[in-house]
């Protein structure tokens, strides 16, 4: 007799990378599918599928690279998808999810509670809910004082519905570290170079949008450093010690450059010096990129490759893990043999995590860059620029991405969805694959150096 299958049959659940990846695929997928409509686009016209892809990546990625100009070509309906693009893809795919099952009001099941700590970076499971509904009236809370602001800024020069769409869609991009602007023509920031009323608020939401929810938390909750936990401090130290080393390598490079800073004011130039540093995770730019130094070019490089802080909106290794490989240098150097920071010890996993996504990190910048070096005939040092941008989920761009061919746009399509997945998805990979051995092979030591 043939028995039909119990409802209680258990099937075997899909890894948590593969869930995360399949999510941002979907979304970007329904993204394109809004974008390639007439109504999205103001002539109401079908938009192209390539440039629908195209934008529905880099706002799903939060990246900021665009095809097409975002003010002209998109209708108020196409810039209402992609500003809802980059907050889903900002704020993170599990955390909206857990914002649509607690408008349900349903329960999460035990596997959604362990899919969002390893999104959130949350502890206990039992806490995992509460910190996705901290991380979203936060990210509102945030998001809608730095929409505030910028509206009163606007409003002394354009009327007032268009200044409040600007604020909020400059604060949600701001903060979701996404780079769109709607300011027309490609040109950025680059009428406001000079304008700390926009800058600086842009800068504070960029900032905070790179640290995540549970840094601030952590600072608010404990204030004084030596309480903070060890990822917060971490964070902390290396972001400052980036922004700082930023600043001043930008105020170099750039201090003869007439393109760029060279003509501006010591103040101003002081700002913009340190408003493209923070920037570094954003792609907001008040200056022409295809104007700026070599040098001021390979120093952003550096910067974008780092990123900002895990289970925030920004991309690229994480500041995390090149604190952690920084430390690990100095154990190496001290002669010892665990990884020591801030008088606590990190677990060696976590020391070859980070390892192997800084490493496979560098493979893709060198895989991306002579792809895209083939297949489109720019200067090298702009390719490798637009790569790093492209893989970190920046935005900053030299004109490249506005000039490929169908392929070159096709290769950074795959470099923002890698980029943005790549880190999380090998972390939540490895983790799943660690386990404790039962034996060691004898030890024998190699040639290094």
């Amino acid at each position: 007799m043939v028995t039909s299958p119990s409802r209680h049959t258990r099937h075997k659940a899909l890894p948590p990378a593969v869930v995360f990846v399949v999510g941002f695929a979907a979304v970007i997928l329904v993204g394109t599918a809004l974008l390639t409509l007439p109504i999205s686009s103001a002539s109401g016209q079908w938009t192209p599928a390539l440039d629908a892809l195209f934008t529905a990546t880099s706002a799903v990625c939060v990246t900021g690279l665009v095809v097409v100009d975002t003010a002209t070509y998109w209708s108020g309906f196409g810039q209402v998808v992609i500003l809802a693009l980059f907050q889903v893809g900002g704020v993170g795919f599990m955390t909206s999810s857990t914002a649509l099952l607690l408008l349900r009001r349903r329960r999460a099941t035990l596997r959604e509670r362990l899919l969002l700590r390893e999104a959130l970076g949350a502890g206990e499971l039992g806490s995992v809910l509460r910190l996705a509904r901290n991380v979203i009236v936060f990210t509102l809370i945030i998001e809608g004082v730095g929409a505030i602001i910028l509206t009163l800024r606007f409003l002394g020069e354009v009327e007032a519905p268009r200044a409040l769409w600007w604020g909020v869609f400059h604060a949600v991009s701001a903060f979701n570290n996404a780079g769109f602007d709607l300011f027309g023509q490609n040109r950025g920031l680059t009428d406001y170079s000079r304008d700390p009323m926009v800058l600086l608020p842009l800068a504070a939401l960029f900032v905070i949008g790179g640290l995540s929810y549970s840094v601030v938390e952590d600072v608010v909750k404990h204030r004084q450093f030596v309480a903070l936990a060890l990822d917060t401090k971490i964070v902390l130290v290396v972001t400052t010690g980036l922004t700082v080393f930023g600043t001043l390598a930008l105020l170099f490079t750039e201090r003869a450059n007439a393109g760029t800073f060279g003509e501006m004011e010591p103040g101003t130039r002081l700002l913009n010096a340190f408003f493209h540093t923070v920037s570094r995770t954003a792609g907001f730019s008040a200056v022409d990129f295809s104007r700026m130094t070599e040098d001021g070019l390979f120093v952003l490089m550096g910067l974008m490759f780092i990123g900002g802080s895990a289970a925030s909106t920004a991309g690229g290794i994480k500041v995390q893990t090149f604190g952690l490989l920084f430390f690990a240098i100095v154990a190496a150097v001290r002669g010892l043999d665990e990884v020591e920071a801030f008088r606590r010890r990190v677990p060696m996993p976590q020391v070859l995590r980070a390892l192997s996504i800084a490493l496979l990190s560098i493979a893709l910048v060198f895989a991306v860059s002579l792809v895209l070096n083939v297949a489109e005939q720019f200067v090298f040092h702009r390719v490798l620029f637009e790569a790093i941008s492209a893989l970190a989920t920046v935005g900053y761009s030299t004109g490249i991405t506005l000039e490929a061919s169908p392929v070159g746009r096709a290769i950074l399509i795959f470099s923002m969805f890698i980029g943005r997945l790549g880190p999380l998805t090998l972390v939540l990979a490895l983790a799943a694959r660690t386990r404790q051995t039962t034996h060691r092979w004898t030890e024998e030591a190699i040639k290094i150096g």
